[in-house]
Formats: structure tokens, sequence, C-alpha cells
């Protein structure tokens, strides 16, 4: 049995701090061959996921809040936003769950940001996410200011 608690979530919470990217996944799948992808995902306010969708192989993915607070957001082909969301247990909205070929990025709001994540398998570093061309690439200096731009848009 693997089981989620509240020193796992500080454990993860505590290392994504420390790392320059801001995040950090845990994975419970063995192996990346697995059909189902399943992680933590613990974020600090200005990580940066890059838009993308998942396509080719399609696959859909799921983001399942555990403590903090996200901003999903779903692109149009041009990078216009067409939807978003925000996830939060204080809030009662608890997740959501994205389309193959749509896409997307998740912002942490608060600190302490964990979702549960699962997305169809297997995983290939080189077919999993293709990025949006129209966002600004994870280590661009413009990644601030586009996180800030998408937060803006969504009124938040």
């Amino acid at each position: 049995m693997k089981i989620i608690h509240s020193q796992l979530l500080n454990e993860n919470i505590e290392k994504a701090k420390s790392l320059p990217r801001k995040r950090i996944n845990y994975n419970f799948h063995e192996t990346y061959d697995a059909n189902v992808q399943r992680m933590l995902n613990a974020m600090e306010p200005g990580t940066y996921v890059q838009p993308h969708k998942h396509e080719d192989p399609d696959k859909m993915e799921v983001f399942i809040i555990l403590r903090g607070k996200a901003l999903i957001v779903e692109f149009d082909d041009a990078g216009n936003v067409i939807e978003h969301i925000v996830i939060s247990v204080s809030e009662g909205v608890y997740g959501s769950e994205i389309a193959p070929c749509v896409w997307h990025c998740i912002i942490p709001l608060e600190p302490g940001t964990v979702v549960y994540e699962v997305k169809d398998g297997p995983y290939s570093p080189i077919t999993d996410k293709n990025f949006a061309k129209w966002a600004p690439k994870e280590g661009d200096p413009d990644c601030e200011r586009y996180t800030r731009e998408l937060i803006n848009k969504c009124h938040l």
C-alpha cells in the first residue's frame, strides 16, 4: 500500500523550496513504462511549467489538489486563454482533468502547493509533452512576466 500523509507532503515541499526549479515530483509508479503515471507534484510560486499538450501519443492528465492553491489554464492553438480554474481545498474545488491534445499549464498560487497528478503512460521524455512555441521556454528570462500576465488574464 502506498500512503499519502502529511510527512510525505512536508518533505516534498521542503525539497521543492530548495531546488532552482521550485518543484519536485514524487513518483508512485514503479517504472516509466507503467500504463498510469501517478505522482505528487510539489510546487512553489515562481516555478514555471511551460504550456504544453500531450499529443501523439494522446494522453489525459488529472490534477487533484492536496495542499495550497493552483491555477490551471487551458489555451487554444494560438495561445489564447480559453478556460481556467483555481483548485484549492479551502475553496472546495479539488481538481481538474485535462483532455488529450489540449494546451495547458499549472501555476502554484501559494507556497507549499502539492497536487496529486495522474497521467496516461508510459512516460518517454522525447514524446511526453509538446511544448507551445508561443510561450517562453523554461529558463527564459520572460517566464516570470508571462506567468504574471496569465494570472492577470484570469483575474486573480
